[in-house]
């Protein structure tokens, strides 16, 4: 594992912790508000393991952030977001590559663009769209949306405005790579 993506595991594992520990919450409460085992979450802030996306989104939601803002907590950032300073992450479990393109606390936007590796996909609970206006544009390749028991295909060009939180699931069923830009923001 290189050092950049060390450097950016053990700035999850510590931010989560003090998130934690700011609101006064035992190991239990989290795991109570997010879903997530108490376990899982001991081993996520001791940086023994790294977790998924869907995982870091829940916890996220029990802080009351979107994923991209707890991502940011977990490195320090401005207002001007240069390329090379675009901070990613690679989810574990999908392999998918998420770059976070904007996002500032005092700024209500939040922009991200995502790589699903071929055959790949990746769900979110209801609770991580709550409070949000939430449009998925698609790049290059075909994204299949699963949201609210609706199935959308989106090809290059195509976006989706999300409707009332519900579960989402993101699928690239091809045999390339799909690349997505997901805009956020607080409603």
């Amino acid at each position: 594992m290189d050092t950049l993506v060390d450097n950016a595991e053990a700035g999850i594992a510590r931010r989560i912790l003090l998130e934690r520990t700011s609101r006064g919450w035992s190991l239990a409460e989290l795991a109570e508000k997010s879903g997530v085992a108490k376990a899982s979450i001991s081993k996520i802030e001791r940086g023994e393991v790294s977790p998924s996306a869907g995982i870091l989104v829940r916890i996220a939601a029990a802080f009351d952030l979107t994923l991209a803002g707890l991502l940011l907590r977990a490195e320090e950032t401005g207002r001007l977001f240069r390329f090379a300073d675009q901070p990613q992450w690679t989810d574990p479990k999908t392999g998918y590559v998420r770059r976070q393109i904007f996002c500032n606390p005092s700024h209500p936007l939040e922009i991200v663009e995502v790589e699903m590796p071929a055959g790949k996909k990746a769900s979110f609970p209801a609770s991580s769209y709550v409070n949000l206006k939430h449009v998925v544009w698609v790049e290059e390749g075909e994204l299949v949306l699963s949201e609210g028991g609706e199935r959308h295909v989106l090809k290059a060009g195509d976006s989706l405005g999300f409707g009332p939180p519900s579960e989402v699931t993101y699928a690239n069923e091809s045999r390339k790579p799909c690349r997505y830009i997901v805009t956020l923001m607080r409603s």
